[in-house]
C-alpha cells in the first residue's frame, strides 16, 4: 500500500559553505529524510563527499539519514558510511558484480538497504531482490548532476514497480529522484512514488523559502 509522500531535500543542492546549518534549515522546514548523494567520479561524472562529511553532518538533524551511493565498486565504502550515521543505504544494481551479495552487507551493520535503478536499468533486475529490500530508488535523470531534466519513461517503471510492490505486500519505500519539482511530483506520486528526492526544488530562493517548496512538493 502506497504511504503519505515523504520529502527526501538532496544536499547536494545545498550550500556547502554552510552545509550544517542548510541541514537544520530544511529539517525545520519539514523535510522528512536528509537525501546525501556520493559520488566517486567513476560511477557516475562527478566527485560530491564522502564518509567524514556524514559523520561532521549527523549532529544537525535526527531525521533519517538516506545515502545513496553513486560509487563502484560499492561493498568496500558500507561499512564506512554506516558508522559515520547513514540509516539507509541504498546502492546501484551495476555498482559491483553481486546485488544481493551488497545487500547482505548493508543489512549486517544494521542499516536499512535500498536498490537504485538508472533510467535505462529494467525493474525486472528486482525480480529476486524484493525480500531483500527496504527501498528501491529510481532515478528519473542519469545520476551525477543536480538540476536535470525529469525523464518521463521512469513513470512506467513506477507504476511497474509500485503494483508489484503491492501484490507482495510488503513495506518498502519507492522513492525517485530526478527533476522533481512541484509538477513533476504529482506525476510520481501519481504512479506510486511515496518518498521524493528534490534538490533544486527544495533549496531554490535560500532557507525562507524551504517550508513553502516542500510544502509545494508535498502537494
Amino acid at each position: 500500500m502506497q504511504k503519505p509522500t515523504r520529502i527526501a531535500p538532496s544536499i547536494l543542492s545545498a550550500d556547502f559553505a554552510k552545509l550544517g546549518e542548510e541541514i537544520k534549515a530544511i529539517d525545520a522546514a519539514g523535510a522528512d529524510y536528509i537525501h546525501i548523494d556520493v559520488m566517486d567520479g567513476h560511477f557516475v561524472p562527478n566527485i560530491t563527499i564522502g564518509p567524514d562529511v556524514v559523520k561532521a553532518i549527523k549532529p544537525y538533524s535526527k531525521k533519517v539519514f538516506d545515502v545513496h551511493l553513486m560509487i563502484q565498486p560499492v561493498d568496500l565504502y558500507i561499512e564506512a558510511f554506516a558508522a559515520a550515521g547513514a540509516d539507509i543505504i541504498t546502492a546501484h544494481v551495476e555498482a559491483g558484480p553481486h546485488i544481493h551479495r551488497t545487500l547482505q552487507v548493508i543489512k549486517a551493520q544494521g542499516v536499512k538497504a535500498g536498490v537504485s535503478l538508472n533510467p535505462s536499468t529494467p525493474e525486472s533486475t528486482l525480480d529476486y531482490l524484493y525480500e531483500e529490500l527496504d527501498l528501491i530508488l529510481v532515478m528519473s535523470v542519469n545520476p551525477g548532476f543536480g538540476g536535470q531534466s525529469f525523464i518521463s519513461s521512469q513513470l512506467r517503471k513506477l507504476e511497474a514497480i509500485r503494483k508489484r510492490i503491492d501484490s507482495l505486500g510488503l513495506d518498502i519505500d519507492l522513492e525517485v529522484d530526478g527533476g522533481v519539482n512541484a509538477e513533476t511530483a504529482r506525476q510520481v506520486v501519481s504512479a506510486g512514488a511515496d518518498l521524493l528526492v528534490a534538490g533544486s526544488a527544495t533549496f531554490k530562493g535560500g532557507p525562507e523559502k524551504y517550508a513553502e517548496n516542500i510544502k509545494a512538493l508535498r502537494g
